[in-house]
């Protein structure tokens, strides 16, 4: 790294290390400590460097006092996780923007990931179902290997009936071709939300994926960028199980 861009690379360790203590504050722990691991590494990377001295010991202070709250934090989690009392709620305020799929799941996801349930009854009208296949891409993008998917929702049974088997059928066809199987199921009773991963994750969305508000036309702002979405107002419970579901 260049001294040149030196500058932009503290900033974005500033940014991302105030973040962390904003979720660190908040309770929410695992969003924090990845938050903190993104902001150590940016600052070691910035150490490696700097040629002042001076400058030098700011920033190995700076990255002990980072890395033993981080420590701290995992601690507590494997503590919470063994017990299996981990509980975590993220309150998404009328309007807020910012809670992409991609943000909201990426403390979550993991290499170990392989594996992925989805209760959610109401993947039937065509945005639903633009949510489900943005969720999707959403796992393909990430750092881990998810090879199946499995989506329980409830039939369409009006006109829509026959876009919804149609749409999934083409998302499954197009998965296929990225080696993720996806196994697709209709219960007509469903009415709990929740995603599942393999790696003990337990997600619950009070409005399941379809947590995004309606864009004010095809070429606003949010459109196509869903950090830039504004969304319901909804909660999200995180839960960790050693006992993962299997079927």
């Amino acid at each position: 790294m260049s001294l040149n861009h030196l500058p932009g690379m503290e900033t974005s360790a500033v940014s991302v290390l105030k973040r962390a203590v904003e979720l660190d504050q908040s309770s929410r722990f695992q969003e924090s400590l990845v938050c903190y691991q993104e902001g150590i590494q940016l600052l070691m990377d910035v150490l490696k460097a700097v040629k002042d001295d001076s400058k030098k010991v700011h920033y190995r202070e700076k990255i002990k006092k980072y890395m033993d709250r981080a420590e701290q934090i995992k601690e507590h989690l494997n503590k919470a996780k063994e017990e299996g009392k981990y509980h975590e709620q993220i309150k998404i305020s009328d309007s807020d923007t910012g809670f992409s799929y991609e943000v909201l799941f990426k403390p979550y996801i993991n290499e170990g990931l392989t594996e992925v349930w989805v209760e959610d009854p109401y993947i039937r009208h065509i945005h639903q179902l633009y949510n489900f296949l943005r969720f999707c891409e959403m796992l393909l993008k990430a750092p881990c290997k998810v090879k199946k998917i499995h989506l329980l929702t409830s039939q369409d049974d009006g006109d829509s009936s026959a876009q919804q088997v149609s749409a999934l059928s083409e998302i499954k066809e197009s998965l296929q071709s990225q080696s993720v199987a996806l196994d697709i199921q209709y219960s007509s009773t469903i009415h709990d939300r929740e995603i599942r991963f393999d790696n003990g994750w337990i997600i619950k969305i009070g409005r399941g994926l379809d947590y995004f508000k309606k864009p004010k036309g095809r070429f606003s702002v949010g459109y196509c960028d869903y950090d830039l979405r504004e969304c319901h107002e909804t909660s999200v419970d995180v839960f960790h199980t050693k006992h993962t579901k299997t079927s």
